[in-house]
């Protein structure tokens, strides 16, 4: 598995909110300057997963910092849409439980999106608007889903969350999204913050991951980001598996 990534601030946001993990790395808060790509073995659960800081809310960047450390800790034990589903009621917990301890973080929340990898299946998930995509032969399909509220005439998707990790001033429960699909021998997925598909549409997605791969490809959908005017930080990252047979050593 080859995970490609960067994180920019965008062109009107002070600073960065989003965070992402890639096996046990991750990267909280830090624009990138160039894509960096990680390799994995596919017999080793990983996972793969963009958090994106609530604008508007206090300590976005330590919220979604927060998230991906946890599914970074816990990423051994995402074999199965069970253990998924019960990291992510404890990550909402632990980002409430952190936000009360200091007053000036109450209410600070984060979308999260991503895909744990196991040695026999994708296990896909979210919870609020960053995104999740398969993209093959076909073409690009979206396997996530937004937590939007109903779009008012005119808006192609409501900015209002109906479900965060953590955003609220009590506790709010989550029902995160999952679904599972079998590993098979390739696949691509693109796992990003809404920073990008807010700023170029699925059509202009395609036609760069038609053309591109790996972490070309993650820098000419941030560079079309940039030319849309990139309005909130932006953050991406490109899954590649591919199972190969061990060769032959006869």
């Amino acid at each position: 598995m080859a995970v490609s990534a960067l994180s920019h601030d965008g062109l009107v946001r002070e600073h960065n909110e989003d965070s992402l993990v890639a096996g046990p790395f991750t990267l909280c808060a830090i624009t990138t300057l160039t894509p960096q790509t990680l390799w994995f073995p596919v017999d080793d659960p990983v996972v793969v997963a963009v958090a994106d800081g609530l604008g508007g809310h206090p300590a976005g960047e330590e919220a979604s910092a927060l998230a991906v450390r946890w599914l970074a800790h816990a990423a051994a034990n995402l074999t199965t849409e069970a253990a998924v589903r019960d990291a992510l009621l404890a990550c909402n917990e632990a980002v409430y439980a952190d936000a009360d301890r200091d007053p000036e973080r109450l209410t600070m929340g984060t979308t999260i999106a991503g895909v744990a990898v196991t040695d026999e299946s994708v296990i896909v998930f979210n919870v609020g608007d960053s995104r999740v995509y398969r993209f093959d032969e076909s073409g690009l399909v979206q396997l996530s889903v937004d937590d939007n509220e109903a779009p008012a005439r005119g808006q192609i998707r409501s900015p209002i969350l109906t479900q965060t990790l953590g955003g609220s001033w009590e506790v709010a429960p989550i029902r995160p999204h999952l679904v599972t699909q079998p590993l098979g021998d390739t696949a691509r997925y693109l796992i990003c913050s809404d920073g990008l598909t807010d700023a170029i549409s699925d059509p202009a997605i395609t036609a760069v991951l038609r053309d591109h791969d790996g972490g070309r490809a993650a820098f000419e959908l941030w560079k079309a980001t940039i030319a849309a005017g990139a309005p909130d930080n932006v953050t991406i990252a490109l899954l590649n598996i591919a199972i190969r047979e061990p060769s032959d050593s006869h």
